[in-house]
């Protein structure tokens, strides 16, 4: 994912300011991601482990990443002990999701 090539002509995040965004979401993924699955090709499921701020964190970095890639639509929903994040894309941007996908499993099972 921190390859130039995945990301979309249409991010507006300043170059600069792409590998902290990545770095953040892996560590999201890599300190809270418990279950990864991809219930249609469009859509995304990541649950993760909740806790002190767990909610909002995760509202937060989605609320930056659509404000700069408008092509994702998050949904983000608290559970009891877990927070729930979905993650759609247009038909467009399937490559992406994939490749979220991928960096989120990853980043989940370090070798």
């Amino acid at each position: 994912m921190t390859d130039p090539a995945w990301v979309p002509q249409s991010c507006t995040l300043p170059t600069e300011e792409r590998p902290l965004r990545v770095a953040e979401w892996e560590a999201l993924f890599s300190e809270r991601l418990t279950v990864l699955s991809r219930p249609e090709p469009l859509h995304l499921r990541l649950d993760l482990a909740g806790g002190p701020g767990a909610v909002a964190r995760v509202r937060d970095l989605a609320k930056r990443e659509s404000g700069c890639c408008s092509f994702f639509t998050f949904t983000v929903t608290p559970g009891e002990d877990s927070v729930h994040l979905d993650i759609t894309v247009d038909q467009a941007h399937e490559a992406v999701l994939a490749a979220l996908a991928v960096r989120a499993g990853a980043a989940r099972d370090p070798r």
